[in-house]
């Protein structure tokens, strides 16, 4: 397992400021991450760092955010829109891409759209595989659960 905490309001609702959470360092050794799911891993612009953030878009698709809604388009040339259940603090703006996400690598973004140092602004904009250290399980502190 890994523990770690949340020092920002990136992906408030979901895991708010503060709060200390476990992630499980095997999740991915006999399975490929997969969208939706919360990720720990090794900042792209700067490893010494740990961020948590949610994958939106797998190898090989192409996400473009229009307006504040995520559009991603597979590599079979399908398009839909990103899931927004978990977006709770902010009603999402703004316009990226589109960006095809390399092959071995993640697009991440926070639950917190509008306030979120994430894939969209980073000189690095992917999370490779190998710099992902756990799925995101559970929240120990300051309210105990499961996190989805």
């Amino acid at each position: 397992i890994i523990n770690a905490n949340v020092p920002s309001g990136s992906m408030e609702n979901t895991i708010m400021t503060g709060s200390r959470m476990i992630g499980l360092r095997t999740a991915y050794w006999f399975k490929e991450p997969q969208r939706g799911e919360i990720i720990i891993f090794k900042y792209p612009d700067d490893e010494t760092q740990l961020f948590a953030k949610r994958i939106i878009a797998l190898p090989g698709e192409t996400i473009e955010v229009k307006n504040g809604i995520v559009y991603i388009t597979d590599k079979n040339g399908n398009k839909s829109t990103a899931r927004t259940d978990f977006i709770t603090n902010c009603i999402p703006t703004g316009n990226f891409g589109p960006y095809t996400v390399p092959l071995g690598s993640y697009f991440v973004m926070g639950d917190n759209r509008n306030d979120s140092w994430d894939s969209r602004y980073w000189d690095n904009k992917t999370v490779k595989k190998g710099k992902i250290i756990g799925k995101v399980k559970f929240r120990y502190f300051p309210n105990p659960g499961k996190i989805e």
